[in-house]
């Protein structure tokens, strides 16, 4: 099967950008005598929103009818969802993918059974070598996905047995809802039905560009201001360097020998010529440098719509409301990245249970999938629970939906806690109040606290 020409550009794309992440931002080589100096701001900026998208999700199984048994569905539907979160790892995953994502545009997880270990595999291919065909213009309806990976002769027979002609093997998998089929350098190796019944990859863009398929990534915005910046740092870098190491002008003077600039030097010259040291800094010329050098970073930050704030660092005190709209650039972009990591996030949360049902035999039913985003602001959390004390108490929301939206792991688990503390207390209230004090009295607990606990 070929695929060398197919998508050839975006591939050729991918690989520019990785080169810029890791630091290549020179577009020509250094000359003698010539500084290339390289702030990797765009790495910075990456990791750094990354950091703020992926802080605290989690994610919540609602029954879509209401009694006993979809409930306990439900709930044994959450808590085979986190164990396989933890046998995968994959909060580490999740991150390193989402970083992927910024970088290349586009990010891709493989969800399978592993007939070995007998649990849910996933995995987060190279979308280098991730291939996609949709029907139509409609881009969201993929009915085939390739993935394309190299593999030592010792790696492939050991997973294929299959032992290849060189020391290395192109292997190709072709997956459609129906059929399956494995290439090793282009020949026809394995050919079945998909054990699976629906396609086992879950492909989402960075940022999704209209009416495309594959998405955009982060770095293009901030590359002219970044290889700029570099540019005047490196410019502003060489002037400080010759000014410490000045140069020896000499005018009317034919020729010279061993003029030597440093503390004491005496310097022989005719009588009408002229010595002096070249001062790049007179006229304060390296004012005008720094202010660039400010305006260029000031750009990087309005562009990559990550403020000074988003760092831990702010020119004056703010306060919570203002520290938000200080923020406003960077919430607005993670929650344009959380609007689509949602799907796919429940996408692979579905596949899951499909294969825990298929393979262990678990009956899950009918649920909701939901994503629960964590406040990305310190402040959000108290105005949260301010927010959902409210809902409860109005019967709005019910405790189990505030849980989910304060993102507590286990809502069930608490609230089984939170009924055994309910029941002692009231216990000890009664005790309390059916003994008698040393004065014929009856104690009892305070008012107050027990209408608490009844409410």
């Amino acid at each position: 099967m070929q695929l060398v020409r197919r998508d050839s550009e975006r591939v050729r794309g991918y690989k520019k950008l990785l080169d810029f992440y890791q630091g290549q931002h020179w577009e020509s080589r250094e000359r003698l005598g010539e500084k290339h100096l390289t702030f990797n701001y765009a790495r910075v900026f990456i990791d750094k929103v990354t950091s703020y998208l992926m802080s605290g999700m989690k994610f919540a199984v609602d029954a879509v009818q209401d009694s006993e048994e979809t409930r306990g569905q439900a709930r044994r539907a959450e808590q085979a969802l986190y164990q396989v979160y933890q046998e995968n790892s994959l909060d580490q995953l999740d991150f390193e993918t989402e970083i992927d994502c910024a970088v290349l545009g586009d990010a891709c997880y493989k969800v399978i059974w592993d007939t070995e270990q007998k649990r849910v595999r996933i995995t987060a291919p190279d979308v280098q070598g991730i291939y996609a065909w949709w029907l139509g213009d409609d881009v969201s309806r993929v009915w085939r996905v390739a993935s394309k990976y190299t593999l030592t002769a010792e790696e492939t027979e050991l997973l294929y047995g299959v032992k290849p002609v060189g020391k290395t093997s192109n292997i190709i998998e072709l997956w459609t809802a129906l059929d399956f089929e494995l290439y090793q350098d282009n020949t026809l190796v394995e050919k079945k039905s998909n054990p699976y019944g629906f396609i086992p990859f879950v492909i989402y863009p960075n940022l999704r560009e209209p009416k495309k398929f594959w998405g955009m990534s982060d770095l293009p915005q901030v590359m002219e201001s970044q290889r700029e910046l570099n540019r005047a740092m490196s410019q502003l870098s060489r002037i400080l360097e010759l000014s410490g190491n000045p140069i020896a002008v000499l005018e009317n003077v034919e020729e010279s020998e061993d003029i030597a600039v440093r503390p004491g030097a005496v310097w022989n010259v005719p009588e009408d010529a002229k010595a002096y040291l070249l001062d790049l800094l007179q006229g304060g010329g390296v004012r005008l440098h720094v202010d660039y050098v400010n305006l260029l970073y000031r750009i990087l930050h309005d562009v990559s719509e990550s403020p000074r704030a988003a760092f831990g660092g702010t020119e004056r005190d703010l306060s919570g409301v203002a520290m938000e709209i200080e923020l406003q650039p960077l919430l607005q972009t993670i929650r344009r990245k959380r609007l689509i990591r949602t799907p796919a996030y429940n996408r692979r949360n579905a596949m899951i249970l499909k294969l825990l049902e298929r393979y262990r035999g678990e009956q899950f039913g009918d649920n909701y999938l939901r994503v629960v985003w964590a406040p990305v602001l310190p402040q959000d959390t108290s105005r949260l629970v301010s927010n959902e004390q409210a809902l409860v108490q109005t019967g709005i929301h019910s405790r189990r939906m505030a849980m989910d939206e304060l993102g507590v792991k286990d809502p069930e688990y608490e609230f089984d806690r939170w009924l055994a503390e309910r029941k002692a207390i009231l216990g000890m209230n009664h005790d309390f109040s059916a003994k008698s004090t040393r004065g014929g009295g009856r104690e009892r607990a305070l008012q107050s606290q027990a209408e608490g606990v009844e409410e």
